[in-house]
């Protein structure tokens, strides 16, 4: 095969300056530009989705372009075989379908990986591999480059290793890699349909999985290319080390993250207090959970501080939590109605309950007035209080207003005391 595109190089390299290369150059361009006509109408007549990348600009339209040249090409090639020569067009060939070998396998891998960001530059790279290959080989130099990488040498225990043997393996794993998370995807989704599963388990089932998948890849794709899974003991050895020193930290969290996960003592949606935070669980990884803020601030905190630290979980068993409110009236104030005038207040907001009923309370006895308390009670305590404390205080202070209710304040009496000054005796 390599003989063969080598002669056909050659044979291209004599074909320019005569007239038949022209023609060639001519069908080709009208083969690039129908198939690119082609994929325009295809792109116009294809509804755009930004949740399916197969309907999207990037996604299935891409293919149109590539498969559809290489389709006329080939099927010009044959026509203009018998009377013409086509080595323009045959070399032509294994560029298009490079193109279209690269691009149906970024379409797969798109489909599989929706909100993956590190395809864009994947994609770069591999395709400039694949075209570089494709060069060296039309070029007939893939074998002399093949030999030096082969030449380059060297042990590792046992294992004798080479950079030829050595690219072979990071492109064997990384195709089961890909491979693997492609299942682990799939895997995944049948977890998310399925009924009656809970979110958190659904979570570390999937990157189980996953994590399984991804380890015996790596187990299968380097035996094949011949590099022995025991010369990696060393670096296991090694990375045995550098988690009980330097990464012990991390080790913990991640650890601690799976029993957060499994334990479920904490959830997506729950509102929780550890240490100085407060928030809504928006996020939970197995090193990292996310908490949303009333005030739209997420603080990054890590699993290991919720196993060693006080949780508050505003949520796990019953929603409902308790608010209050303290107020100050005046000694001479009526405090039944005043008292009265506290409930109605929280019963004004539609987001307090009616069960438990709000419940307003004599604290104590202060001493500029009497100090009370209305209790109530909320079901959605991710939305936020302090807009309600606010709208329950203005219709408490609007209430005490119309009803003569007065709010003391501080008072200070001041006497100011004179004496007579005694006459002095004159003499």
């Amino acid at each position: 095969m390599n003989r063969d595109l080598n002669s056909l190089f050659n044979a291209l390299q004599g074909d320019f300056g005569q007239p038949d290369f022209w023609w060639q150059c001519l069908v080709l361009a009208v083969c690039l530009g129908v198939a690119f006509a082609l994929s325009q109408a295809f792109r116009q007549h294809t509804v755009v989705s930004p949740s399916e990348y197969r309907l999207s600009q990037g996604g299935l339209k891409r293919l149109v372009f590539p498969l559809t040249a290489l389709l006329l090409v080939f099927v010009s090639r044959a026509i203009l075989r018998g009377w013409h020569p086509v080595n323009l067009l045959s070399v032509a060939l294994p560029l298009l379908g490079s193109l279209a070998v690269i691009r149906s396998v970024f379409y797969t891998l798109r489909v599989s990986f929706r909100s993956s960001t590190w395809l864009v530059s994947f994609e770069r790279v591999f395709s400039l591999i694949v075209w570089l290959v494709v060069a060296l080989h039309i070029l007939g130099l893939l074998a002399p480059v093949i030999d030096m990488l082969e030449d380059v040498s060297f042990s590792v225990g046992k294992q004798h290793l080479n950079l030829w043997l050595i690219g072979q393996g990071v492109v064997t794993v990384i195709a089961s890699l890909l491979v693997a998370l492609w299942v682990g995807g799939l895997v995944e989704g049948r977890l998310v349909a399925t009924q009656g599963l809970d979110g958190n388990l659904q979570l570390v089932f999937s990157r189980l999985i996953k994590s399984l998948l991804l380890l015996v890849a790596v187990m299968i794709s380097l035996p094949l290319v011949g590099i022995d899974l025991t010369t990696l003991s060393v670096f296991g050895g090694a990375l045995g080390v550098g988690l009980g020193f330097g990464l012990q930290k991390v080790a913990s969290n991640y650890v601690s993250g799976f029993i957060i996960l499994l334990d479920r003592s904490i959830r997506i949606g729950n509102v929780i207090s550890v240490g100085g935070d407060r928030g809504e669980v928006t996020r939970i990884t197995t090193r990292y959970t996310v908490l949303r803020s009333s005030t739209g601030v997420e603080a990054i905190v890590p699993n290991e501080i919720f196993m060693g630290s006080v949780v508050q979980n505003e949520s796990l068993t019953d929603r409902r939590v308790r608010l209050a409110l303290q107020v100050q009236v005046a000694y001479a104030s009526d405090l039944e109605k005043a008292m009265a005038l506290l409930v109605e207040a929280a019963r004004s907001q539609p987001r307090v309950l009616a069960d438990p009923a709000p419940l307003a309370l004599v604290m104590s006895f202060a001493d500029s007035g009497i100090n009370l308390e209305v209790g109530f009670w909320i079901m959605d305590p991710e939305v936020g209080t302090g807009g309600l404390k606010s709208e329950v205080n203005l219709a408490i202070w609007r209430s005490f207003k119309a009803a003569g209710i007065e709010f003391p304040f501080p008072q200070r009496e001041v006497r100011l005391l004179s004496s007579q000054s005694a006459e002095l005796p004159q003499s």
